[in-house]
This record gives C-alpha cells, sequence and structure tokens, in this order.
C-alpha cells in the first residue's frame, strides 16, 4: 500500500523564503549585527522556550491572550513574545557575572498568536539592543541609541529617515497637570492617532471621560511643531509647574543636545510630542524610527527607556533603555515595496569549478585554493553536458565559471569565464583569484 503523499504547506503568519530572498534577509541581519558590535553591544541568545511563569510574572493584558503556551509532563511552557521579558529573566539570573551598565544584543525569533492577516506575522525576529545599568544609568545613554539607530540604517542603504524621540515624563507630567485620572487609557490612544485618525482619537479620548476643553488642550500640546530648539523653547515657556514635567523637559534637552553630539543630522532627528510607545514600562526616552520613502511601512524602529528592567525576577533596580527592529515585517513590507527589485542575488557563490571529463581531483585541488583564499566556491559534481552546467552557473547569477579540461590539467592551468560579459581566459590559479576578486 502506498503511503498517502500529504500536500506540503506552512502555517499561515510564519516566513519562508527562497534562496535568493533569504540572502537578501541575511544580509539585513548581518548589517544589523555588525552595527551593534561596532558600538561594543555583546551578544547573547536565550532560549525560545521560557517557563510560563516567567513570561506571565506580569500578567494579564493582550500579551497573555497572544503567548503560544503549553505542557511537557508537568511543566507549564510558553514560546517568548519578545526579546525582552527574557533579558530581564537573563540579566536577573547572571546578576553577578555581569558587568555594568550590561549592554547586550540579540537577534531572535519570537512568537505571537496575532490574527493572521498581511503583513502581521505569528513568528518573526527582532534585532534588540539594551543598555541596563545597576542602580542608575546616564541620561546620555539615551542619546547614544538614535546613532545608533542612524547607523543601522545608513548602513543598510538609508539616508531619508526620521528618529522621532519624545518623553513620557514630560507627557505624564501634562496630562497630570491637566488632573487627567486615566493617563495609561490617553497615551493609548495617541498612540494610534495616525492609524484611526483625529476625529476616531478626539471621540475615544472623550470616551474616557475627558471634557471638550481638555481634549482640544490634549491636540494643541501634542501637535506643537517647529526645529528641535523651537519645540524645547515653547515647552520650557508652559507655564507648567508639575515635577515631571519639568524632569521631562530638561531629560528630552539633554538627550537632543548630545544626540547632535552623536552625529545624528539635524534632518534625521526629531522631536514629536505624538510619539507615546504604548506599552506600559517606558518610563522617560521613547523612540519611533519611519523610513520618509516608504511611508506605510510606519515604524520600524522603536524602543525607549525603562525605570526596572526585572522588577518581577528581583530586587536590585536595573534601569535601561533600548530598541527593536522586527525584521521580518520589515523585509516583508520592503520587498512589498519593490526595495529588493534592483538586487541580482540569486547565490553567493563567487565561483563555480566545471570538471570536464575525467578531471574531478584537479577541479577539487583550484576549489580548495580558492576556499583557502576565502572565496566563495563551488564545484559542480553531476555528469550533464557542459551547456546545462553553464545553465546552472546562469541560473543563479554566479558570476565566474572556471573550466578544467585535459589541456588545463596538464598545463597547471584554468579557463575562467565572466558570466556577464563572456570573456574567458586561460591562467594559472594565482592569476584566477586576481580575477575573482577585481
Amino acid at each position: 500500500m502506498k503511503n498517502e503523499i500529504v500536500k506540503p504547506s506552512i502555517l499561515p503568519g510564519f516566513m519562508e523564503l527562497l534562496p535568493a530572498d533569504q540572502i537578501q534577509f541575511n544580509k539585513l541581519a548581518d548589517t544589523i549585527r555588525k552595527t551593534y558590535e561596532s558600538y561594543g553591544f555583546m551578544p547573547i541568545d536565550t532560549p525560545v522556550i521560557e517557563k510560563s511563569e516567567i513570561l506571565l510574572a506580569k500578567g494579564g493584558g493582550e500579551t497573555e491572550k497572544q503567548i503560544y503556551r503549553f505542557s511537557k509532563g508537568s511543566t507549564d511552557l510558553s514560546l517568548r513574545f519578545d526579546l525582552t521579558v527574557p533579558l530581564a529573566r537573563y540579566v536577573a539570573q547572571n546578576y553577578s557575572s555581569l558587568t555594568f551598565p550590561f549592554r547586550r544584543y540579540q537577534i531572535g525569533k519570537v512568537y505571537r498568536g496575532e490574527r493572521n492577516q498581511k503583513g502581521r506575522f505569528r513568528e518573526f525576529y527582532q534585532c534588540d539592543i539594551d543598555i541596563v545599568g545597576n542602580n542608575n544609568l546616564n541620561i546620555l545613554n539615551d542619546a547614544e541609541i538614535p546613532s545608533i539607530i542612524y547607523s543601522v540604517f545608513n548602513n543598510l542603504g538609508f539616508q531619508d529617515f526620521t528618529i522621532k524621540i519624545n518623553n513620557r515624563k514630560l507627557l505624564n507630567g501634562f496630562f497630570e497637570a491637566l488632573e487627567i485620572q486615566d493617563v495609561a487609557g490617553v497615551l493609548r490612544v495617541i498612540d494610534k492617532i495616525d492609524k484611526i485618525g483625529v476625529l476616531n482619537a478626539t471621540q475615544e479620548l472623550l470616551s474616557c471621560g475627558l471634557s471638550n476643553e481638555i481634549t482640544k488642550k490634549i491636540f494643541e500640546f501634542i501637535n506643537i511643531s517647529g526645529s528641535n530648539q523651537e519645540i524645547l523653547l515653547l515647552l520650557k515657556n508652559l507655564d507648567i509647574s508639575n515635577t515631571n514635567f519639568k524632569v521631562g523637559v530638561d531629560e528630552i534637552s539633554t538627550v537632543t543636545k548630545y544626540v547632535k553630539e552623536f552625529g545624528v543630522p539635524d534632518d534625521n532627528f526629531k522631536i514629536d510630542l505624538k510619539i507615546t510607545r504604548g506599552l506600559d514600562y517606558y518610563t522617560g526616552t521613547v523612540y519611533e524610527t519611519f523610513l520618509n520613502e516608504y511611508p506605510s511601512i510606519g515604524s520600524v524602529c522603536s524602543g525607549g527607556r525603562y525605570d526596572n528592567l526585572a522588577e518581577y525576577y528581583t530586587k536590585q533596580k536595573l534601569p535601561g533603555v533600548g530598541i527593536s527592529i522586527g525584521l521580518t515585517r520589515l523585509f516583508y513590507q520592503l520587498d512589498e515595496a519593490g526595495f529588493f527589485k534592483n538586487y541580482n542575488d540569486k547565490s553567493i557563490t563567487k565561483v563555480l569549478v566545471i570538471p570536464l571529463g575525467n578531471n574531478i581531483d584537479y577541479g577539487i585541488s583550484i576549489a580548495n585554493f580558492l576556499r583557502d583564499k576565502k572565496v566563495i566556491t563551488e564545484i559542480y559534481l553531476e555528469d550533464a553536458k557542459l551547456v546545462k552546467k553553464l545553465g546552472y552557473a546562469d541560473k543563479l547569477a554566479i558570476p565566474f565559471v572556471i573550466l578544467i579540461g585535459d589541456k588545463e590539467a596538464e598545463d597547471k592551468t584554468v579557463t575562467i569565464k565572466n558570466m556577464v560579459s563572456g570573456e574567458q581566459t586561460t591562467v594559472d590559479f594565482n592569476g584566477a583569484y586576481e580575477i575573482v576578486v577585481t
């Protein structure tokens, strides 16, 4: 009896790429990793599966509804939904072995049981950095973060992007001065204004119990505009005595000054009082980054300052600041927008060695020589006609082919063909190396 064929498929909300696309994806990840490392961030890797009690220590909310949770024997397990909670557990668990401030990066998959829709994923890569302090962390760290964001997106090939910044103390202080009770609710509404529009946002604020007058003041405040220096001057001149507000203004002034010192151009950095980051754990500086040529993508990098990273796992106070890039979503959105259309990398191979006749041994020797020189080299070992072998190289856009016949083996040479120009020449091993690296 024949086995029944199962139709090959994957679950919705999971990304799987063909090799040419995976090459571009890996290039994005490698660029981000190298940029993070250039600022002295050290790699860590935490388990994909954590104890449920760790991930759910805070409890409640949308997060708990989206967690993939299961049991194995008597152990209650969950797939990590971000890289921040595992970081908190990691720092608390390894506190005595770490050097503070602890600068870490992690690039890894996370899982969220979100409603399936285009461009949203249930399994996706995040690329995070965090600077974690022991008891305190200088505000100047908040100013370094935008310089890292700037370097990342510059290195990815973007010039026209804006890093938007705000401060939660400033916002909280303003709302407290207005005697608003549900500050968290108001922050969540402001956080989604660009998605739901001003009219819907107004209705939601009114439904929070705010008066028309208070709602109007909120919109007037968050729409304060101008250059960074003009906005700072307007904030300082507001007649608000709330302590939180004053601290927030001082912090955002300091951060703005030093972001410039870190080399971020004015065109790439802007104070925006609508940026709130709806998550509860942010307590100070917050960031959102937008690619101006691709406005429909939305924020491509976000994060901020938090007072106590690991409060559910240790009594040590561990303040920090960090950002996250949703790599899977970023890749998908850029691909949809046509960002990769001019990229022709279908293979990572630089040279394809094609032995002809009984010259396999000699073909292996040139492949080994090039690999020792760090040239990515592949050898074609299948029995096929030359036209098929050349077609293989052509389909994968391999730039060079080395042909090994009896004459080459006898003379200790190789014939190298440029697959783009069609030119070919016979040279020794060193001559072949010089051609492929120039």
